[in-house]
């Protein structure tokens, strides 16, 4: 076994390892990312990129199929080619991949190190039996896995989770989908608009990560137009058939159903990868799921040491923190956790943008601020609203689907944050983020511009709605 030192280790090389490794080089320390498994990163691999790419290939089939109302007529059936859709998610998948790949391929070979990393003390790692890396601070930058649960394993190569879409030659003829949440939903919608027979099946009721239940309902209530959701399903059984899967399972209408599907897609969360790295050898302290208790600001995990003075000098980023697993969270705490330990003991709080989450499926369903159950728990908050049903430029194109509502401070009129589900979310998400990060007032919001007929005027309705009844308050 070989020893190596350095200023700083990071355990993972996706978003978060990454943006953690240029941080500390930025900081003029020495960094060594360490790293057993494929390079590239779970975005551009098997989340946001290859998702997308399958979306784009639906919305473009219910394009086709969808022109009547506006007097376009496609003569015959429209054909889906499922080798092409996928041979197209495949290749361009492997290009947004290549990216990430030609970036891993700048940084010093010196700088990197194959292997699996586990902690023998707080700085010091194994790295599969061959290297001992004894560093000044670590940053666990190693992401998560999909969730599978155990009674599902019988299944066998039927059970499927989001990183196995990527990778079929073909679309298959059912798929029954467990998880109405941002993937289930995704996924789910793209393969039914693609012709795929989908049953998408929820536990909880929780619909996109939609907090405010006038938003869910409206959301909810368009997704049941166009494909089979039950929120709250109730399934009896589900068995291996030979090549199928067999689900019996109570339908909307109260009916006892049974159906036989190619796959069982699980898309019910993903698990931190901290339960194999060696925790139990350091001072962190873990949570009863086993993921370090850390600093918000910092990212600095917390230490069971009752008399230092400088803190652990451990961080952590990304999915690792089994928070909000979206890139531009990673890339920031990445950031932030590769920056302090660079300069531990002098660690300092980073800068964080405002929450905002967005879920690309139709309608869209975004949210920015805490989310309203998180506001209306904290404080009295204000509420206005818009029903896009009749909202001009939404009808006009038909997608006048869904509601937004925004959240507002009832003593300042501040803007707190909103939830939607509609046309063009992923637009209007974006401005209402930017007004949250600078703290602007609803009376402020309005001075804004709004351009006619956009959809953005159905926000301008929402944010007099809630000017209104502010006046009252």
């Amino acid at each position: 076994m070989i020893t190596r030192q350095t200023d700083v280790a990071v355990i993972g090389t996706g978003t978060a390892g990454l943006s953690a490794y240029r941080a500390a080089r930025q900081a003029g320390k020495q960094a060594l990312l360490i790293e057993d498994g494929p390079y590239g990163t779970t975005c551009a691999r098997v989340g946001c990129m290859p998702s997308k790419l399958l979306i784009a290939a639906a919305e473009a089939a219910h394009a086709a199929q969808h022109g009547a109302p506006f007097g376009v007529h496609v003569d015959g059936t429209v054909r889906i080619n499922g080798r092409e859709v996928m041979a197209r998610v495949r290749s361009e998948r492997d290009r947004f991949v290549g990216f990430v790949l030609e970036s891993v391929e700048g940084i010093p070979a010196a700088d990197k190190l194959r292997g699996r990393a586990r902690f023998l003390s707080d700085t010091v790692l194994d790295v599969d039996g061959h290297t001992r890396v004894e560093a000044r601070s670590v940053v666990i930058a190693t992401g998560s896995r999909p969730v599978v649960p155990e009674a599902y394993a019988g299944l066998g190569e039927r059970l499927l989770v989001n990183d196995d879409v990527f990778e079929w030659q073909d679309l298959p003829r059912s798929v029954a989908v467990y998880g109405p949440g941002v993937i289930g939903l995704e996924l789910g919608q793209a393969l039914a608009r693609l012709g795929v027979t989908v049953r998408l099946f929820g536990r909880s009721g929780s619909l996109g990560g939609i907090t405010d239940p006038e938003v869910a309902a409206s959301a909810l209530a368009a997704f049941q137009q166009e494909f089979y959701l039950d929120a709250k399903a109730t399934v009896h059984s589900v068995v291996r058939q030979g090549d199928q899967v067999e689900i019996r399972y109570v339908a909307l209408d109260g009916s006892e159903c049974t159906e036989r599907f190619d796959y069982v897609l699980m898309a019910t969360g993903r698990r931190p990868n901290v339960d194999d790295i060696g925790l139990e050898h350091t001072s962190a302290v873990l949570d009863e799921h086993g993921v370090p208790l850390h600093d918000k600001e910092t990212l600095q995990v917390q230490s069971t040491a009752t008399d230092g003075t400088q803190g652990l000098p451990i961080f952590i980023a990304g999915d690792a923190t089994a928070e909000l697993s979206l890139l531009h969270e990673a890339a920031d705490e990445g950031r932030i956790a590769g920056r302090n330990a660079a300069n531990w003991p002098n660690v300092e709080a980073g800068q964080r943008r405002a929450g905002l989450s967005i879920v690309f499926s139709e309608p869209q369903i975004a949210k920015v601020g805490p989310g309203y159950r998180a506001l209306s728990k904290q404080q009295d908050i204000v509420t206005g609203e818009v029903d896009f049903s009749n909202q001009g430029r939404s009808r006009v194109m038909l997608r006048n689907k869904g509601k937004l509502r925004v959240y507002a401070a009832p003593d300042s009129g501040r803007f707190l944050g909103a939830e939607m589900a509609g046309p063009s979310a992923e637009h209007i998400g974006h401005l209402l983020a930017w007004a949250l990060q600078q703290q602007m007032t609803i009376p402020q919001m309005l001075e804004m511009p709004f351009y006619h007929p956009v959809v953005e005027e159905g926000l301008r309705t929402a944010l007099r709605d809630v000017a209104g009844k502010l006046k009252m308050a």
